[in-house]
């Protein structure tokens, strides 16, 4: 997929984490990816995540979490408090500059980092009675101490949909925003909705155009804290937008105006950054609309 956090994903290797003996033996040689607590990435002079591998960290911290496998190799999350002194001082990255940056691998494998990190620092007590939670197998089970409930990370569907009336494109815009920028109409899944009904509610309550059909294409993990990005190319009726508090501004752009947008040559339409699935769905759309490639 030409958008980030997709491609060369790791051997989540599942059967490892309630394997003591085979993570010990991982640990020496591991790759160790750290994040602090906004998580952010910490670099070398290059801008590159340090080589950091579980010798240098020491003896692995409670707080370490297994991440996964590549070529035999354990790769683990480890918050930055826990991290060697020696990285207190380092620069750091946020992972959507990173993902234009860095090897597809490491942008993938820092975004579950983040995910499960972020999991880890916002359930330390457990939702039913407030006791502490104790974290067992490799860190992605929390077993609560008082009333024994487990609790495991979750992750927040959300619709995002390239809506066409057959020749426009409908985009909007949140008011915080850099000036231009317009992205593709997104919103959470609501518990008893399947997702088109959400692909139809969230579009009407963004932008009042009324979806008649709409069809999956592709997801995308996105780490920010924890969401699902689900991607739908939708119809709708060419009905004029309407926004409420939710969006400042949507619109219809046609073909060429996207076009140009794609081509980072329009003087005043700035789409979503080439890292988002919203990009992809836009290109995806102007190819069909052209019979050409994605820009």
């Amino acid at each position: 997929m030409d958008f980030s956090f997709v491609d060369a994903p790791l051997d989540r290797a599942e059967h490892l984490r309630t394997d003591s003996h085979a993570l010990a033996r991982l640990w020496p040689e591991a790759r160790v990816l750290v994040l602090d607590a906004k998580g952010d990435a910490r670099v070398d002079a290059h801008g590159m995540p340090p080589a950091l591998d579980g010798t240098v960290v020491g003896a692995r911290p409670a707080s370490a979490v297994f991440l996964g496998l590549h070529d035999m190799q354990g790769w683990f999350a480890l918050p930055a408090i826990d991290a060697p002194d020696a990285l207190s001082d380092a620069a750091t990255i946020d992972l959507r500059t990173a993902a234009g940056q860095w090897p597809i691998r490491e942008a993938t494998a820092f975004a579950q980092a983040r995910a499960v990190l972020h999991w880890r620092d916002r359930h330390r007590f457990c939702g039913g009675c407030g006791a502490p939670l104790e974290y067992a197998r490799a860190g992605w089970l929390g077993r609560c101490t008082g009333c024994g409930i487990e609790h495991y990370p979750r992750t927040d569907p959300a619709v995002i949909v390239a809506v066409t009336d057959g020749s426009r494109l409908l985009l909007g815009r949140q008011a915080a925003w850099p000036a231009g920028r317009y992205s593709t109409l997104a919103g959470f899944v609501e518990p008893g909705e399947t997702l088109e009904q959400t692909v139809v509610r969230e579009v009407f309550e963004e932008s009042a155009v009324r979806v008649t059909a709409c069809r999956y294409l592709a997801s995308q993990p996105w780490p920010f804290p924890a969401s699902l990005m689900l991607g739908f190319i939708a119809d709708a009726g060419p009905d004029a937008p309407q926004v409420t508090d939710e969006l400042e501004d949507a619109r219809w752009f046609d073909v060429d105006t996207i076009g140009a947008a794609l081509r980072d040559a329009h003087p005043e339409l700035k789409l979503s950054p080439k890292s988002s699935i919203s990009r992809w769905l836009i290109a995806h759309w102007h190819a069909q609309q052209t019979g050409g490639e994605p820009v």
